[in-house]
């Protein structure tokens, strides 16, 4: 029985994985679309090499790897087959889609939405400069540190450390090095059961926003500020008011009466990045017992000062209670990593913990114990200063940029972080100048998005962590041409 050579199994153009993961990736593709069939070999080692251009080796390799995984069988002097098992997995006998000459329309028409969805292009890595927030420079991750973390962790001992479902828990270990590690660099001493850790803080704040939506009362956020926790909010039900924030941070006089929860960034203002004052932060808690409001502190880049040292969390300041921390390793370590944590009191946790377990359980338990091990093994604080050094030089170079290029622009004063928060005068339209700008490949962060109501154009944002050093003031001049040709 001879074999055929399937002309449309083709390799990716581009792709990252190995090329024997490449031919693994395209033959299961085929098998569970049911596009191999059953009866048949599939090519051999030297026609499926010759039609990849790679070696017989690499395609050898692939086919075992498939025996593995079983989705295929190797038959002696015959070659390899699909597995018969995986007729199982195909798609159910009765299927009508082929004969649909038009999608089916979805039977719910929704209402427009009025979450605000992230407006940059997928391929932004693409672009020669994404002077976008949230993005880490990949050069600077610590790939051997994360790869023995990993090893480690994957170890057959430490399998029931990860393997099982672990309910509502936490990886110890984890949890642990957070108090150590990290908790105590911002001055806050908390018990295991003040702790839930999350998938980021994007999940922290949903959580928050679920377990307080049921009280009724509105919650009140910087303006502008962070459209993640105003995404989180209003998903979970509750009204939202804004706040203003001058050069010294979120102004409390300002806060309306009746709100049940107050959303701050006091390290780096969201997006502004200005850093709360003292006296604001002090006015800020005596304002939370003296009208029963409770403060959510998301304490964003506050490991990133370069001019003077880290002004101290809201939540070492506390003495009531009345401060919930969220915590993230998104800008510090990697945001596909997807891991941060509240801070509480326990009986905040305990709720936060529950609604945790419904939507999800757990985060990977897996991923908790390798960057816990990450912690443990001293990867985390190396890493950490050695962004540290590295952003401070870039967010030198960017303030000079800024100061020769754009400097008919308000900018806010900032003492660190990987951004910068411009103004233009009245009339001015910065999300015309992010049209622009991407045609040139720089890519911008529209300050509209940030505002409550998106109803103040003249702002926007510089994120600098992933354009390179070498590059940033090339960037600077291309958007100061586009914007002297709007003024």
């Amino acid at each position: 029985m001879s074999s055929t050579t399937p002309r449309f199994l083709k390799l990716p153009e581009a792709s990252s994985l190995s090329l024997r993961d490449q031919i693994c990736e395209v033959v299961s593709a085929a098998i569970m679309s049911d596009a191999l069939a059953y009866d048949r070999p599939l090519p051999s080692c030297r026609e499926l090499a010759e039609q990849f251009s790679v070696s017989r080796n690499t395609v050898f390799a692939a086919y075992n790897r498939l025996v593995d995984l079983e989705f295929l069988v190797s038959r002696d002097r015959s070659g390899y087959f699909v597995n018969p098992q995986m007729a199982l997995a195909q798609k159910p006998e009765t299927d009508t889609r082929s004969a649909l000459a038009e999608p089916v329309p979805c039977p719910v028409a929704f209402p427009a939405s009025n979450l605000m969805p992230v407006v940059n292009p997928l391929d932004w890595n693409a672009y020669p400069y994404p002077f976008i927030y949230n993005q880490i420079d990949p050069d600077l991750f610590p790939v051997d540190g994360w790869r023995e973390c990993t090893r480690q962790a994957l170890g057959r001992r430490n399998l029931l450390d990860w393997a099982s479902d672990s309910v509502e828990s936490d990886s110890p270990r984890l949890v642990q090095q957070l108090r150590q590690r990290l908790l105590n660099t911002r001055g806050i001493y908390v018990e295991d059961d003040e702790i839930l850790v999350t998938l980021g803080s994007q999940n922290a704040l949903f959580l928050l926003g679920t377990i307080f939506a049921k009280f009724g009362k509105p919650i009140a956020l910087e303006d502008p500020g962070f459209f993640g926790a105003r995404n989180a909010f209003r998903l979970a039900g509750s009204e939202l008011v804004g706040v203003p924030v001058d050069g010294d941070g979120l102004i409390p006089a300002e806060i309306p009466e009746g709100c049940q929860l107050i959303f701050t960034t006091p390290s780096h203002q969201f997006p502004t990045m200005v850093t709360m004052s003292q006296t604001r932060r002090e006015e800020l808690l005596e304002a939370a017992e003296r009208r029963d409001f409770l403060i959510i502190e998301d304490d964003y880049e506050a490991e990133m000062n370069y001019v003077s040292k880290s002004s101290p969390s809201m939540r070492s300041m506390d003495r009531n209670g009345r401060v919930i921390y969220v915590g993230s390793l998104s800008k510090t370590l990697s945001p596909g990593i997807r891991l941060g944590f509240i801070v509480a009191h326990r009986d905040i946790i305990r709720e936060a913990r529950v609604a945790r377990g419904v939507m999800m359980r757990h985060p990977p338990t897996i991923v908790q114990e390798i960057v816990a091990l990450f912690f443990q093994l001293g990867h985390y604080d190396a890493h950490l200063r050695n962004i540290e050094r590295r952003y401070k030089k870039r967010w030198h170079a960017m303030n000079n940029a800024l100061s020769r290029h754009l400097g008919m622009l308000e900018r806010t004063e900032s003492e660190g972080g990987t951004s910068f928060w411009l103004t233009g005068p009245e009339g001015f339209d910065a999300s015309a100048l992010a049209r622009r700008l991407r045609g040139k490949g720089v890519l911008i962060d529209r300050g509209q998005d940030y505002y409550l109501n998106c109803n103040d154009k003249r702002s926007f944002r510089l994120g600098f962590a992933y354009v390179p050093l070498s590059k940033l003031e090339q960037g600077i001049k291309i958007i100061a041409d586009e914007v002297w040709a709007l003024l």
